[in-house]
């Protein structure tokens, strides 16, 4: 079965990966922080979130899905004082329930020490 890779976006400075593989129907995304359209990383979480969301639908929209077909996602946040925040962002940007399956850990540090937030996810684009 051929792999399909999606490279990060011309102005992100991306470490050597894709964005996404595509295996089948299945959609690898790899770990995408909250750089801006710009490459820029905001200092705000919600800005970070909302940066992180726009890659990842964008990703799966080149992939030929959509949000509603995520069936794991992992978030990694470097603040546990944004767990709470992260939540209620969550709930609007992948909803209406149900949900995909989700993980998320408070980790020591992300590469870039001003990154908040990385999610990787897993869709499944059999529909």
């Amino acid at each position: 079965m051929p792999i399909q890779h999606f490279a990060p976006p011309p102005h992100v400075k991306a470490p050597p990966l894709s964005f996404a593989t595509r295996v089948g129907d299945l959609l690898f995304v790899s770990g995408i922080p909250g750089f801006d359209a710009n490459g820029a990383l905001p200092d705000g979480f919600e800005a970070q979130f909302a940066n992180v969301v726009v890659n990842i639908r964008r990703v799966l929209g080149e992939a030929g899905g959509t949000v509603r077909d995520l069936v794991k996602v992992n978030v990694l946040l470097t603040r546990a004082a944004d767990v709470a925040a992260m939540n209620a962002l969550y709930a609007g940007a992948f909803g209406p329930p149900p949900y995909p399956a989700r993980t998320t850990c408070v980790v020591q540090a992300l590469p870039d020490p001003k990154m908040l937030i990385e999610i990787e996810a897993v869709a499944s684009l059999s529909r």
